[in-house]
């Protein structure tokens, strides 16, 4: 089953399992409000001296995704909180994110046939509604800004996994459109589907996917965008790529799909991620 783990490094591409602690940093077990089968997607924030990080607790009892928080002074040692954000359709991928001092979260929402965006009333327990950005059945969304437009990455296939399209806006409420070069990746399992928070630094950004071949969430790849307009998409897969894999024992013994990285200083990353094996009750 999925849960949670922390990995260190000198770049987004170099990274290792956090010296002195053990991985999973998160699993089932920690969660105490309801009945969880797996834990995935975690995102993470840092705000006024804590590190909070957002993920999917897949409820046993209702067999729908929840949006859990975890708190940390240090990034290395989580202490479960509660469920923040339920839904009666089923939540996952809570892509976390601060935007003029204020807190935003796009979880995956694709059973509400549209992609959602939600805001910390009272960050980081409290969060409503603010409306649709885009309409469709998308999977793991993943927003960013770059070059004064919002981008936001989606698998429109969510159950084959192959077809990636992108849409942009000059506000974070829209109006978004469509990017004309859609789909940007077609027909290929490797790199469609986005598997984590998209990186921008300066005129450089960095888009994560999770290769779901042979199996869904077998890895994690990087890959660099080239050019990025609103005419015109091209990105190259990084050398260091694949990132994350599969460790073959312990608790990521099958796969990994999902990253978190954030520089915390000069050569020093931080990063949650995901992994799973069986489980051995």
């Amino acid at each position: 089953m999925w849960s949670i783990g922390i990995y260190t490094g000198e770049s987004p591409y170099h990274l290792l399992p956090a010296a002195g602690i053990s991985n999973p940093v998160l699993s089932h077990e920690n969660v105490s409000d309801v009945p969880a089968d797996f834990l995935a997607d975690p995102f993470m924030v840092r705000a006024e001296g804590m590190w909070y990080m957002f993920f999917e607790v897949m409820n046993r009892q209702t067999k729908k995704g929840e949006i859990g928080l975890a708190s940390s002074e240090d990034g290395l040692a989580w202490a479960y909180q509660q469920i923040v954000l339920s839904e009666p359709f089923h939540l996952s991928y809570p892509y976390v994110f601060e935007w003029q001092n204020e807190y935003y979260m796009i979880p995956e929402t694709l059973q509400a046939n549209a992609v959602r965006l939600y805001k910390a009333e009272a960050f980081p327990t409290q969060w409503s509604l603010l409306g649709s950005l885009v309409e469709g059945s998308l999977a793991d969304p993943s927003i960013f800004f770059f070059e004064n437009r919002w981008w936001i990455f989606a698998c429109s296939t969510p159950y084959q996994h192959d077809t990636l399209r992108l849409y942009f806006a000059s506000e974070l409420l829209g109006h978004w459109t469509e990017h004309p070069a859609n789909p940007i990746v077609e027909a290929d399992k490797h790199r469609a589907r986005p598997g984590g928070r998209v990186l921008v630094s300066g005129h450089k950004v960095i888009r994560f996917s999770q290769d779901c071949y042979p199996i869904y969430g077998s890895q994690v790849r990087a890959f660099e965008v080239c050019e990025l307009t609103s005419d015109s998409y091209q990105e190259k897969e990084s050398r260091q790529s694949p990132i994350l894999k599969a460790n073959g024992n312990g608790w990521n013994s099958l796969g990994m799909h999902h990253i978190d990285p954030h520089q915390v200083s000069a050569g020093q990353w931080i990063a949650c991620v995901d992994g799973f094996s069986e489980r051995r009750e």
